[in-house]
């Protein structure tokens, strides 16, 4: 397998901070913060909801309130398929498949409380993001220590591994027509095709051409990919993807599915 491994961690539950006493009074405990219950959904009303894959639209999924805060590292993917809901407590509006693309589902964590993780999904429209309850199992979270960032406007990818940087490479990005979305996003899955093609690895990612509905006939996923022409290097002259030299990609298919991805203007 490509990817390598993860360390295992645990999504720690938020709980409350103790309020100093006053000088003199006993000291008093914080009370435990019980988490809020998800609304109950049956195998039948989770088979109407449509799966969060990069082929989807999710209308009623909540937009990231912080697309370019930086993210912790810590990932989640879904041994069984997941319930995701607008809010803890709040409707589902989606559910969130074991797979994605042929490879397994891990998706970044960006927020958390009791009992819930707020996750980014791989959806339409960009930036969507859904709150998975932790506490019903069906569940492995881990860590990665890698980061992948794009800078469009000088035109340039750089890879680091716990803040070592493995490498930074001039790259193409899309045209100022069909321009690369900007704000965090993530390693959806790794893709090598059967046949011959511009490049050896194809790795979408969790976020989508705001200027093309499909490429070749899929949903319009942005992705990290070769290119066999080096001019292009260093230059905006994409539909929305990322073209990046050999050794870049050889870096790239190192790094973990789910491991956080920030591209900024």
């Amino acid at each position: 397998m490509w990817c390598t491994t993860l360390a295992v961690v645990t999504l720690a539950a938020a709980c409350g901070t103790d309020v100093p006493p006053d000088a003199g009074a006993p000291s008093v405990s914080p009370r435990p913060v019980t988490p809020v219950t998800p609304v109950a959904v049956s195998a039948a009303q989770a088979a109407r909801l449509p799966l969060a894959t990069t082929f989807a639209r999710l209308r009623e999924a909540p937009q990231d309130p912080e697309p370019f805060e930086p993210m912790d590292g810590v990932v989640s993917h879904p041994t069984a398929p997941q319930v995701v809901y607008a809010h803890p407590g709040g409707p589902p509006v989606a559910v969130l498949p074991t797979t994605e693309l042929g490879s397994p589902t891990w998706v970044p964590v960006v927020q958390k409380q009791p009992g819930w993780a707020r996750v980014l999904l791989p959806s339409r429209p960009n930036r969507s993001t859904g709150w998975i309850y932790v506490g019903g199992g069906g569940l492995r979270n881990a860590y990665s220590a890698y980061r992948v960032r794009v800078d469009l406007s000088a035109h340039r990818l750089t890879v680091f591994d716990a803040g070592r940087r493995l490498g930074s490479w001039a790259v193409a990005v899309g045209a100022p027509s069909t321009a690369t979305p900007t704000g965090r996003t993530f390693l959806l899955a790794s893709r090598a095709p059967t046949r011959p093609t511009y490049s050896p690895l194809i790795l979408p990612l969790g976020t989508h051409s705001d200027s093309f509905d499909t490429f070749g006939g899929g949903p319009g996923t942005i992705a990290l990919h070769g290119w066999s022409d080096e001019t292009v290097f260093g230059r905006g002259v994409s539909h929305g993807c990322v073209r990046v030299p050999a050794d870049a990609l050889s870096v790239l298919s190192r790094v973990p599915l789910g491991s956080p991805v920030m591209i900024t203007a």
